[in-house]
């Protein structure tokens, strides 16, 4: 049967290139076909290979990027062969196999490949895999492709060589091809009609995507009376307002036969179905029509049925992981300019077809060509876990396009620690018995050590139950953040709205899958924990989440373990519990405070029992900022939270002088009881350094005390515990101490504190200035030709020669050039308002004077 036949008489673009990619499968181990979307690469490729001699005896598996592809691409290959899934091509995904001993091709996510290659690394039944869409970059995909790589290098022969096939529609294909010994790239032209693509405006910062797609998708139904639309949306929450929002406008409207379908992950796989079905051909017939309103899970993979008309908000919305936090955040983003033209591509595959996008085309020009890697910006752990169990310590190990960076990867190793489940040996990173247990569970590290922990306290159902809810999205915390209100559903005690009865199905299937996956590793208990479940609860969620433990600090406000601030997404009575175990927390990149999405209460006098091994004792030696004070006291903490405070009456003098010396570094000596004599002194002292040979002169400024504190100042610190001890201090002892006693005698003789004038007074310098000041009346230096100097003559002073009020008549260091030539000018203005003052003719001959002439 020729593949012509298989689809019906349809001609797909990528049969031109079969015979191609059969040759160099045949001649090598690597080879990448790089297709658009429509060019049949999912449909036929699988089918062309099945029958190469290669394979016989062999599995093909292809992987999937998402579950409703996967169901899709294996019922559509079955129905190509006249059968159903299960026979000759069959899935495998979670909660959902379907595959039999005859089974020949396999459609699985990549999730469950990476089991696979733990269960067998050298895949030895699997002659062929094949990554398709490999262009979205998933973790998942990039740790498969490494394994694969690393199994078939370290257990298959030449004679039993596992061939990769990459399939991609969108990728810088000489990156792949140079990962994979520089292997051919065979291309196919993809069925593309033409299409109209019609810009919008600029898009604005904070303009709501709801308003602006309300509005073109309502001017594209009204211009395209035949077509069916497709919406592309960033996420679920914009899907449901624009869904009501067009509901609304439609039944005002005078369109007729529209039928609205979301499409996102979280929908059970039923509603999914529907959204990418085609109309009923009696709908079809009556010239009805669809409009998918979709996230990213639209853009590749699927074929939706009907659909010519596409319009894209050119937003995405994707997990990105922030290590110094260790929290993963929702981040809404422009698409690459690949997506953008996988997104357009969608309204060419039946007929001519349009395009509106909500941007700009200098904005279109503007968008990164390729959107990121998913290792570049995920949580490392699953991946870090997944590693060891192979028995690899270091990425670099393996072969990457991208290697996981360094930053998030220590993360995971040190939330992994955290857990349990690893330790270091002789230089290695190897996992712990408990790390063991944990791989055996196909959930997020947190999740696997939630189930494991959740035997010693008897509470395996409830932890199964909780697992399942946080695998996946929890549809009520939008509503409400309690997490025991999603778990008293999925048990029964509170009826299910109907709307969430294909979550409640499906969740309910998952807790069953981890229970019984908990059974199998036949764990020993610790006995009767006697817990109630109001307990349990928070006790579980604070095994998989310590650092999102958080207390309460004002009336909405909590504190978590990691240091970041919180509050409730919406109100509740959570708000009012004085400890929480916080499961997911939301917010915005690089925003102070974030919403807390899913909690439980938290006991804290599981603080003293179950929980006693999270907590960390430390003996604090602090200056407390909200007293303002020295505190002295030993603490049980988790991160940055103290459970538990204890007064010490003791504490060691160095523990006490370093806290004290640190608090005076951060605030600055303007802490100590500075008079102007001692600022005389410090610049005093800095003065003679600066001009003198003699090296061993302290430096006393500012930045140099503060560098030496703990030398000059630490003993002087054992009765300061609050701020006015501080001005108590002898802080003349303490900088005197500084220098020896012949220093002291050299720089009262070298920069004196005062200086004797021809009057006879002893006049104070200002050494604070520079340079520095002699501020003395005009007449009590009658008679000095020559200007004052200090430091053995090598720095003159400047004289501020001043009135009888006190004030500056003139300043100069040259008091000869003054007396002859601006002394007099001086005296001619001074003369008639100071009469009883002298002021001579000559003031060289002048006898010097503090008095008036009476006197």
């Amino acid at each position: 049967m020729s593949f012509t036949d298989l689809t019906q008489g349809t001609v797909l673009p990528v049969e031109d290139v079969l015979d191609e990619l059969r040759a160099c499968l045949s001649a090598g181990n690597e080879v990448i076909l790089q297709a658009p979307p429509g060019a049949g690469k999912t449909t036929l490729v699988p089918l062309a290979l099945k029958d190469e001699t290669w394979l016989t005896g062999k599995k093909t598996l292809m992987l999937e990027p998402r579950r409703i592809a996967a169901r899709s691409a294996a019922y559509r290959l079955a129905s190509l062969l006249g059968e159903s899934p299960g026979e000759t091509v069959g899935y495998r995904m979670r909660l959902d196999t379907n595959v039999s001993k005859d089974t020949r091709i396999e459609v699985i996510t990549e999730g469950i490949l990476t089991r696979m290659l733990q269960d067998d690394p050298s895949l030895e039944d699997v002659g062929l895999v094949i990554f398709d869409e490999f262009h979205e970059r998933s973790l998942d995909s990039d740790l498969a492709l490494s394994l694969c790589l690393k199994g078939r290098s370290l257990f298959r022969g030449p004679d039993n060589e596992l061939k990769i096939l990459v399939m991609s529609a969108t990728l810088d294909s000489t990156k792949v091809a140079a990962l994979l010994d520089d292997a051919p790239i065979v291309s196919s032209d993809g069925k593309q009609y033409p299409i109209e693509v019609l810009y919008g405006r600029a898009s604005q910062p904070r303009e709501r995507i709801t308003d602006r797609s309300m509005a073109t998708i309502t001017k594209a139904l009204q211009e395209n009376p035949d077509s069916s639309i497709l919406v592309f949306l960033p996420g679920q929450g914009e899907i449901i307002r624009t869904t009501d929002a067009l509901t609304d406008w439609l039944a005002t409207s005078k369109l007729h036969g529209v039928h609205l379908y979301p499409l996102y992950g979280n929908l059970s796989i039923e509603e999914q179905q529907m959204a990418i079905a085609p109309l009923l051909p009696e709908q079809s017939a009556r010239g009805e029509r669809k409009v998918v309103i979709a996230t990213n899970v639209a853009e590749t993979s699927l074929t939706i049925e009907g659909i010519d008309v596409v319009v894209d908000s050119g937003l995405v919305r994707e997990p990105v992981f922030d290590p110094a936090t260790g929290m993963t955040r929702l981040q809404t983003g422009k698409v690459s300019k690949a997506s953008s033209i996988q997104r357009m591509g969608r309204a060419g595959r039946l007929r001519p077809g349009r395009c509106y996008r909500l941007w700009s085309a200098s904005q279109q020009e503007q968008l990164a060509p390729h959107a990121t890697a998913e290792i570049l910006s995920a949580d490392l752990a699953p991946l870090a876990l997944q590693l060891l169990q192979w028995g690899v310590d270091d990425p670099a190990e393996l072969s990457w396009m991208d290697p996981p960076p360094a930053g998030p990867w220590s993360q995971a190793i040190e939330l992994l620690t955290a857990l349990g489940a690893i330790e270091s040996t002789a230089d290695n990173l190897t996992l712990t018995p408990h790390g063991e247990a944990m791989t055996a569970l196909a959930v997020h590290p947190r999740l696997a050590h939630l189930l494991i922990c959740a035997v010693d306290v008897g509470e395996t159902e409830l932890a199964s139950l909780l697992a399942a809810v946080l695998s996946d999205r929890d549809p009520f915390g939008q509503e409400n953040p309690d997490i025991t209100y999603p778990i008293a559903i999925l048990s029964g005690e509170v009826s299910c709205p109907s709307k969430y009865r294909g979550w409640q199905r499906r969740t309910n299937q998952l807790a069953r899958q981890f229970a019984e996956q908990i059974r199998w590793l036949n764990l020993p208990t610790a006995g009767n924990a006697s817990l109630s479940q109001e307990q349990a609860t928070g006790y579980l969620l604070a095994c998989a989440y310590p650092d999102r433990i958080a207390r309460r600090r004002h009336s909405s406000g909590f504190q978590l373990a990691n240091g970041r601030s919180a509050a409730l997404a919406v109100q509740h009575s959570l708000a009012r519990a004085p400890w929480l175990a916080v499961a997911e927390v939301g917010g915005v990149a690089r925003s102070k405070g974030d919403k807390i999405r899913s909690a439980a209460e938290l006991d804290p006098t599981l603080f003293d029992t179950w929980l006693s091994s999270l907590l960390t004792v430390e003996t604090v030696a602090d200056w407390e900022k909200k007293s303002n004070r020295f505190v002295a006291e030993q603490r049980k903490v988790i991160g940055a939270l103290v459970v538990q405070r204890q007064k010490l009456d003791k504490v060691p003098a160095d523990a006490k002088r370093r806290t004290l010396l640190e608090h005076i570094e951060a605030q600055g000596l303007s802490l100590l009881p500075w008079s102007p004599t001692l600022l005389q002194w410090q610049a005093r002292v800095l003065l003679v350094k600066s001009v003198s040979e003699d090296t061993s002169w302290p430096d006393v400024s500012d930045d140099g005390l503060l560098a030496t504190l703990a030398q000059w100042l630490g003993s002087y610190l054992d009765n300061v515990s609050k701020p006015a001890d501080f001005k108590r201090l002898d802080l003349k002892k303490a900088l005197a101490a500084m220098l020896p006693w012949d220093k002291r005698e050299l720089l009262d003789k070298l920069v004196p504190e005062k200086l004797q004038v021809p009057s006879g007074s002893n006049i104070a310098i200002d050494y604070t200035r520079s340079p520095p000041v002699l501020a003395v009346k005009l007449q009590e230096m009658f008679g000095c030709e020559e200007s004052p100097r200090v430091a053995n003559d090598k720095v003159p002073l400047s004289v501020h020669l001043l009135s009888p009020a006190g004030r500056p008549l003139q300043v100069t260091q040259d008091l000869a050039g003054f007396w002859r030539t601006s002394y007099h000018e001086v005296k001619r203005e001074m003369k008639g308002r100071y009469p009883k003052h002298p002021w001579p003719d000559d003031p060289l001959l002048a006898v010097a004077t503090k008095k008036t002439k009476g006197r």
